[in-house]
């Protein structure tokens, strides 16, 4: 890296702070760059400046959006009776990509994890609550994941949904064997959720 000309370098080095990217994929990447015809780094620069400009939380939901409120929550074929609570943006992008939910979504932000410094209060759950408030809600889908976070922030979220929204369904998405799976080939704590949430056939 010490002989590579300095604005090479102060890009390799920025670039290299990008996850999964080293000091030698930084540099490819880099190289790469500089072969692109002049207009398109042009343009990838300044897609990358204007990104925090462009982009913004949605007041709603709290989804990474150019507009606001976001275009799920001003989508009127949508249902507006469920909110799918998810930790993170990525999450709710996963469940949009398989197309069979059409409710609201709100975003935490994160789980609660005390060994993280990561409380309650630390999580959107004032804007979850003014949503809940709002009347229209009548199912509130946990979709969370199965980590300890995760059932820790289900927890908490239930209690403080049972003592001020008694009335809104708390439910979860589904535990248990994934499709395609042995018996088997299981493990201990996966068995026991699926025993737990067994289903009616």
């Amino acid at each position: 890296m010490q002989r590579l000309p300095e604005p090479l370098k102060v890009l390799v080095e920025q670039l290299s702070r990008l996850p999964g990217l080293g000091p030698k994929s930084a540099l490819r990447l880099a190289m790469t760059l500089l072969k692109w015809p002049e207009n398109n780094t042009r343009s990838l620069g300044k897609a990358i400046h204007d990104l925090r400009d462009n982009l913004h939380l949605c007041s709603r939901c709290g989804s990474l959006t150019d507009t606001d409120p976001c275009a799920v929550c001003t989508d009127g074929s949508r249902s507006r009776e469920t909110l799918c609570l998810v930790s993170e943006w990525d999450s709710l992008l996963a469940l949009e990509d398989g197309g069979f939910y059409r409710g609201q979504y709100m975003i935490l932000g994160g789980l609660i994890a005390p060994l993280d410094n990561v409380t309650p209060e630390h999580l959107e759950l004032n804007r979850l609550q003014h949503r809940l408030a709002e009347g229209e809600i009548t199912e509130l889908i946990f979709a969370l994941g199965t980590t300890m976070e995760a059932e820790n922030t289900a927890t908490y979220v239930k209690q403080l949904v049972a003592s001020r929204f008694p009335h809104i369904r708390v439910t979860r998405l589904a535990q248990g064997i994934p499709l395609g799976s042995e018996v088997k080939f299981v493990d201990k704590e996966t068995l026991r959720q699926s025993l737990n949430y067994r289903q009616e056939l």
